[in-house]
């Protein structure tokens, strides 16, 4: 459709195409009409429709020729109804549509509204803002107000609920959806007896055009109910995701068979008709419907929000699982969560010697980045499977932890202050976790490489150590830019946990694994079971420690390939090199350098913390839809409580509130396999 003049007046647009019966099916005159009265008093329009009867009745049959022989129910069954049932595919397809909107079937009410609006949204803001009795009179101008009641209206709606349930039907079928859902095996399916009366319903109006259907009506309320019952499948099987875990794909597939029961739950009610008033209600929100689902019918992020909100809700169930290991609440736990950090420094100060000593090795970008990337990725599965702790692990999977806590507990005082208490425990459990780490690679890194010298008679750390200084100094380095990559690295890393562990679930591999012929014919039964158990409980943490080590090493010889000053600063490796480049000066350095190299370990730490935690807390808020109203106020209870008692947040101060936090936690960790 050509581009129409935007400036003219609506009189000028009705003089121009409505003082005579206009015969012609052009989309144009009402387009120009629609735009020109967004530009005056919509009370002046409904005016000179008063006072021009002629042109009324003129605009009316102009209406009338342009809908006539056009369906809608392609409105009703396409638009704003996801039309893949994988991410991807749709996500594509969307975006596509954005850049270059689909050929349409010109013969449609679908093609008509995506050419007579240029701004859907805009115009649907601008209708829902008008008056409710000057949008009633319009449409008695139009001589829309009553075609609801319309045999082929009727037809359509009918027709369009038919072919939604029997898309819906199809998938719900599918035998991977069912499983999500095993209550409704033993029962009467609710998608099949839907369908049995939608058809029934079709047939009665070919019978009997003039059937209307009112509240009371037996064959509403079994639509109704089974629709209802529909709705409730879905909600069970997304219900049981957290037990059985999900797939992109069947995650996809619910959602479309939600949003199409939703549809037919409004469509069924638009056909109820109880009072004279009903007749204009319903047929002015059956148009504002189809307006509403036209102009969101390619949003991208509804898509997005959609889609990943359920698969994020998993992710950091299952990191939560993990995450509550790492809050101590007693004096041992404690010192135990020092421990453990300790020997996770130790580790780290021998990671330190040996990057330093692949440096060395002479060989191409791509060597280097495989020789760092398992230099990390072998130490800190080492870490992991020894039982040991790298103390930014941690934010990742606290920060879901958290959240579900959060979600599962009320937002009364009481509540505040026992999860402040909570946030306590977690602040002074990631603060020792920090303090061993850096304790311990600090001195293991200076040991190993006082060793080295010793042995061969050579300080090797001396070609290192101006580098290693001055990555150290934030004025001089991009260290707090590289702290916050390794922290983001951290927040990916608890998604590949919590991803592996869904995976897991879903696809019953220590299932598998404990009742696979081949491996309990070679190595027992005993044995399967033990793999199977050892599999569901620290796989996820292998993979995920691996890819962390992986995108740490391969960081610096990556951005060096593309000439962008990339690279990793994480706090306990930061000690241990800290360590090496002070042996490699024979500790002989400025005050500045020692001071600012000390306080920048320690901001590398921060920034490490406050990028993993912040992301991880958006994730966990989002998937579980926390009101960031609320959450506001939790937050100056926090900072309340840590005036009050800032000594908590360090040490292992009993309280009487430790009992009631232990409980918040341990409640919602119980609560897995009812999450939704």
């Amino acid at each position: 459709m050509k581009f129409f003049n935007s400036s003219a007046n609506f009189e000028s647009v009705l003089k121009k195409y409505f003082s005579f019966k206009n015969e012609t099916l052009s989309l144009e005159p009402f387009a120009e009409f629609l735009e020109s009265i967004k530009k005056t008093d919509f009370t002046d329009v409904l005016n000179f429709f008063r006072n021009n009867p002629n042109f009324a009745e003129n605009f009316k049959h102009y209406i009338h020729n342009i809908f006539a022989g056009r369906p809608f129910n392609l409105s009703l069954t396409e638009a704003n109804i996801l039309s893949e049932n994988a991410f991807f595919p749709e996500l594509k397809k969307r975006i596509l549509n954005k850049i270059l909107p689909p050929v349409e079937n010109e013969k449609t009410v679908w093609f008509m509204v995506d050419n007579i609006s240029l701004r859907p949204k805009a115009d649907l803001k601008y209708l829902h803002n008008l008056p409710e009795n000057e949008i009633n009179e319009l449409l008695k101008i139009f001589g829309a107000a009553d075609f609801i009641t319309k045999s082929k209206v009727k037809k359509e709606m009918i027709f369009a609920m038919n072919i939604l349930s029997w898309r819906a039907t199809g998938m719900a079928m599918e035998v991977e959806v069912v499983r999500m859902a095993p209550q409704y095996r033993n029962f009467d399916n609710p998608f099949l007896a839907l369908q049995n009366e939608l058809e029934d319903l079709a047939a009665e109006l070919e019978k009997n055009p003039d059937l209307q259907l009112h509240s009371k009506d037996s064959r509403y309320k079994q639509i109704k109910i089974y629709t209802e019952q529909c709705l409730e499948f879905v909600n069970i099987a997304f219900k049981n995701s957290s037990k059985y875990g999900i797939s992109g794909k069947i995650n996809q597939s619910l959602l479309k068979i939600r949003q199409q029961m939703q549809r037919v739950y409004d469509i069924v009610n638009l056909l109820v008709i109880d009072t004279e008033d009903d007749i204009l209600i319903k047929s002015k929100q059956l148009i504002f419907n189809i307006l509403s689902y036209k102009s969101h019918k390619n949003n991208i992020s509804e898509l997005i929000n959609d889609s990943t909100r359920l698969l994020s809700h998993l992710i950091t169930n299952h990191t939560a699982e993990t995450g509550a290991h790492y809050i101590t609440s007693t004096r041992k736990e404690y010192m135990k969560m020092f421990y453990k950090a300790s020997g996770g420094g130790i580790i780290v100060g021998a990671l330190c010697v040996l990057k330093m000593l692949y440096g060395y090795i002479p060989g191409s970008d791509f060597s280097h980045a495989f020789l760092y990337s398992m230099n990390y990725a072998m130490g800190f599965v080492m870490i992991y499977l020894m039982g040991f702790t790298l103390a930014t692990k941690q934010p990742a999977m606290t920060a879901a932890t958290m959240t579900k806590v959060l979600s599962e507990e009320g937002n009364t005082k009481n509540d505040r202050t026992e999860f402040a208490h909570l946030v306590s425990k977690l602040f002074r459990s990631q603060f020792i976790a920090f303090v061993g780490n850096v304790l311990l690679s600090f001195p293991i890194a200076l040991a190993i490489i006082y060793g080295l010298d010793v042995f061969f008679s050579q300080n090797l750390a001396v070609d290192r150590s101006d580098k290693l200084l001055k990555d150290l100094d934030p004025f001089h380095s991009k260290a707090i830019l590289h702290a916050s990559i390794a922290g983001f690295y951290l927040f990916i890393s608890g998604i590949i946990s919590g991803n592996i562990g869904n995976n897991s679930v879903f696809f019953q591999i220590p299932e598998r694994i404990a009742k696979n012929l081949s491996i309990r014919r070679l190595f027992g039964a005993k044995f399967a079971k033990g793999l199977s158990k050892y599999y569901a409980k620290n796989w996820p943490g292998i993979v995920s420690n691996f890819w962390f080590g992986v995108f740490l090493g391969a960081t610096a010889p990556v951005g060096l390939f593309f000439g962008l000053d990339l690279d990793i600063r994480h706090i306990t490796f930061a000690a241990g090199n800290f360590a090496i480049g002070l042996y490699g000066k024979d500790f002989s350095v400025d005050s500045y350098t020692f001071w600012i190299s000390f306080i920048t370990v320690f901001l590398i730490g921060f920034f490490n913390f406050l990028v993993s935690f912040s992301l991880s807390m958006f994730l966990a808020f989002r998937s579980r839809k926390l009101n960031f109203g609320q959450v506001s106020e939790i937050y100056k209870e926090i900072f309340s409580y840590f005036f009050k008692n800032p000594l908590k947040f360090f040490l292992p101060i009993s309280s009487g509130l430790d009992k009631r936090a232990d409980d918040m936690m341990n409640n919602s960790m119980s609560t897995k396999s009812e999450d939704h």
